[in-house]
């Protein structure tokens, strides 16, 4: 008996599988979620580096402190001028029978011996008194610009110096006559000391004042530039 045999069916052939369909499906999550960060970053950092209403505003604020602030500063630096040249010259008009007298009673750094005794007990009390006054007088310190600073330190680091000069000086005068010299030229150095330093405080002052709208204001302890001091420069005062 024969073996029937049909016809083999046809039969399609199987696409092939795309690359993309052939990427395992891990990877294929692991890249999307690579490109959503990145496109998330680039938004969060666009944002970022904008500014915003809140930052002008917090800006503008700052600036307008800042410029409260100042013009504050200014005021407060101006009246410290004021004050302080009231000052310098109130100081000046009482210490400057100290620093003439001394001058007198003391020997230049070359001179030999003078006479101590020209000068009476009175007058060296009237003398320390005044000092004693005025050194007070220039302990306060309040703190204001640089340029006021140096000012207001520079006069009471020389008030101080003609205090000592006037201290050594009256230690001196204590001594026997034949001791006397060698303190006596150490105290006419730190009153040439106290007349320099105050003039370029003075100097200093003039120049503040000028700054500030007042114009010159010499306050000067002596006319002459002894020991190099410096002096007015002949600018009418106020000018």
């Amino acid at each position: 008996m024969s073996r029937r045999t049909g016809r083999p069916g046809s039969s399609k052939p199987m696409p092939m599988a795309s690359k993309a369909g052939s990427m395992p499906g891990g990877m294929l999550r692991a890249g999307i979620a690579l490109l959503v960060a990145a496109a998330v970053g680039l938004f969060i950092g666009v944002l970022v580096a904008s500014p915003t209403d809140t930052d002008t505003d917090t800006d503008t604020d700052t600036d307008a402190a800042i410029a409260t602030l100042q013009k504050e500063e200014a005021k407060r630096d101006a009246a410290q001028i004021v004050e302080l040249t009231a000052l310098a010259r109130s100081t000046a008009e009482q210490v400057k029978p100290v620093v003439a007298g001394l001058r007198s009673a003391l020997p230049a750094a070359d001179a030999g011996a003078v006479d101590t005794q020209s000068v009476t007990d009175q007058q060296l009390s009237q003398w320390k008194q005044i000092m004693v006054q005025q050194v007070e007088r220039h302990k306060d310190t309040p703190s204001g610009s640089t340029a006021t600073n140096v000012a207001r330190n520079g006069l009471r680091n020389a008030v101080s110096q003609l205090s000592l000069a006037l201290d050594t000086f009256v230690a001196a005068r204590a001594l026997p006559a034949a001791h006397q010299a060698p303190l006596l030229v150490v105290a006419s150095r730190q009153r040439l000391l106290a007349v320099n330093d105050w003039s370029v405080a003075a100097t200093q002052l003039d120049q503040i004042n000028i700054d500030a709208g007042h114009g010159h204001q010499h306050v000067y302890l002596t006319d002459s530039s002894e020991g190099g001091a410096s002096v007015g420069d002949g600018a009418p005062e106020g000018n």
